[in-house]
């Protein structure tokens, strides 16, 4: 009969004992030993802290803060159009910084169809629709000109999801937007008018930005970079509410 090959056991041949490696976890923390109490009264005090940890554990769960991110799910209309080549732009990649290469002039594109697209893909995250859709709305907003003003009512839903994900750079990206969109039509002959017709939408629009007007880090006699940078989320919104009034 053949030896079965298993695990020899070092202690039946000699004096040395066979010692397992101690698990980085396996040891009592503050409040989690019994104190040499009895059976009874050990098991009573456990039962009491299980319940008292799930408790904690549901009072964490019901704390979802105002400022807490929201899902932005990347099913977006411009990354859909993008992926199936539907859209008449894409990345050159030629010089030291990428750009956007429009296969036709802006001024050619149709805005009710195109703009509230790039609006919509605001939210995204990943390279390159959030790249293609934030430059893609700069340049249409530039060229646009009395274009923008009827397309206003189609953008408040993409603006009204992107400020609901209640993710800094996604807001942050959103509010730069609507600076430039408000003072797009400040040189035409017809002052303000944008800015106008966004007052009936203020009530997707400013909740959202009265939560974060005051989300100003205060970090003393340091230097605060995200005022250079324009990154600064409280400081956009008051800005855009000058504008607006």
């Amino acid at each position: 009969m053949k030896n079965v090959p298993g695990k020899i056991n070092v202690s039946a041949f000699s004096f040395e004992k066979q010692l397992s490696k101690p698990s980085p976890v396996g040891f009592l923390r503050k409040q989690e030993g019994c104190g040499g109490r009895g059976t009874v009264e050990a098991k009573q005090i456990m039962d009491l802290r299980s319940i008292s940890a799930q408790d904690e554990e549901k009072q964490a769960e019901k704390r979802y803060t105002a400022f807490t991110k929201r899902a932005n799910p990347p099913n977006t209309d411009f990354r859909k159009f993008y992926e199936r080549a539907d859209l008449p732009l894409n990345v050159d990649q030629n010089g030291s910084m990428p750009k956007i290469a429009w296969k036709v002039s802006v001024d050619r594109l149709d805005y009710h169809h195109y703009l509230p697209l790039f609006f919509d893909g605001l939210r995204e995250t990943e390279y390159p629709y959030r790249f293609l859709a934030e430059e893609g709305v700069k340049d249409m907003i530039s060229i646009g000109g009395a274009k923008l003003l009827p397309v206003v009512p189609q953008l408040i839903i993409p603006i009204k999801d992107a400020l609901n994900t209640r993710d800094p750079s996604v807001m942050v990206r959103v509010i730069r937007v609507l600076q430039a969109l408000v003072v797009a039509d400040v040189k035409s002959e017809s002052p303000g008018l944008i800015g106008q017709a966004l007052v009936p939408y203020y009530r997707q629009i400013l909740p959202v930005f009265n939560i974060f007007k005051n989300s100003n880090t205060n970090i003393g006699d340091a230097i605060d970079y995200s005022q250079k940078t324009n990154v600064n989320i409280g400081d956009l919104i008051n800005v855009s509410i000058y504008l607006w009034s």
